[in-house]
């Protein structure tokens, strides 16, 4: 009983991650057709979407070694954009289930993504490790399968049109960013910050790296953001 208590959870979790697993499909193929164009091999391509599961990470990281960067510097930019799921790891634990001992939360770590939280983090009842690994499978397959469609297309579509096909990577930047920045003026007034900043290093401080760059730009956009727009804590009731 207790087994398929288990394996009904795990289902659960493969349904409500079907459309994150879709969305990763059509997103992670733009990723694949970029880094091929950025001379990365479908193999490595597949390999960085399989061990892991950050959009705009994946995507400045292999800018980051398209352009010779450092160990240090990916390491930097790593995290910087991905901090912001050590924070979501930390909110979600307040809606796991007893169950979700140590042992899998350093597995369930692997598939913390926005979508992942976010549907996660609404469900009614506590988060079991079952019902979490069903979403992050699906998700990650979702995610690498789109990834290697997109590399093995880069390797074989004509020049021009892999040029064209690789503009999908900045329309998922733009994917991720609008709809906050739409719902909230403050989230509109730090993209436009970290914006007119990466605009100023890029024709006033050209020596400086594009990794180094977004480390610059997203820590300083959100340190304005962290001190004129503070988020307020709730009212105890």
């Amino acid at each position: 009983m207790k087994q398929t208590k288990k394996h009904s959870e795990f289902f659960s979790g493969l349904a409500a991650g079907v459309p994150i697993g879709l969305g990763y499909l059509s997103v992670s193929f733009g990723f694949g057709i970029t880094a091929v164009r950025l001379g990365i091999s479908a193999v490595y391509a597949v390999i960085i979407s399989l061990t892991n599961l950050t959009s705009a990470g994946q995507a400045q990281g292999i800018q980051t070694i398209a352009a010779g960067g450092t160990l240090l510097e990916m390491a930097l930019v790593q995290l910087v954009i991905n901090l912001r799921y050590a924070l979501m790891g930390l909110s979600l634990s307040q809606n796991l289930d007893p169950r979700f001992t140590l042992r899998h939360r350093f597995l369930a770590a692997y598939g913390i993504t926005d979508e992942i939280f976010a549907v996660c983090s609404t469900r009614k009842k506590p988060v079991t490790p079952s019902f979490m690994y069903g979403i992050i499978v699906i998700s990650s397959f979702g995610w690498t399968l789109g990834t290697l469609a997109g590399a093995v297309a880069g390797e074989i579509l004509p020049p021009d049109l892999i040029a064209a096909m690789g503009l999908m990577l900045y329309g998922m930047f733009i994917a991720i960013i609008v709809p906050p920045a739409a719902r909230s003026k403050n989230v509109f007034v730090v993209l436009l910050i970290a914006a007119v900043l990466s605009i100023l290093c890029r024709y006033g401080l050209p020596f400086l790296s594009g990794g180094f760059a977004v480390i610059l730009c997203g820590g300083a956009a959100a340190l304005a953001g962290a001190v004129f727009f503070p988020i307020k804590e709730e009212a105890k009731a």
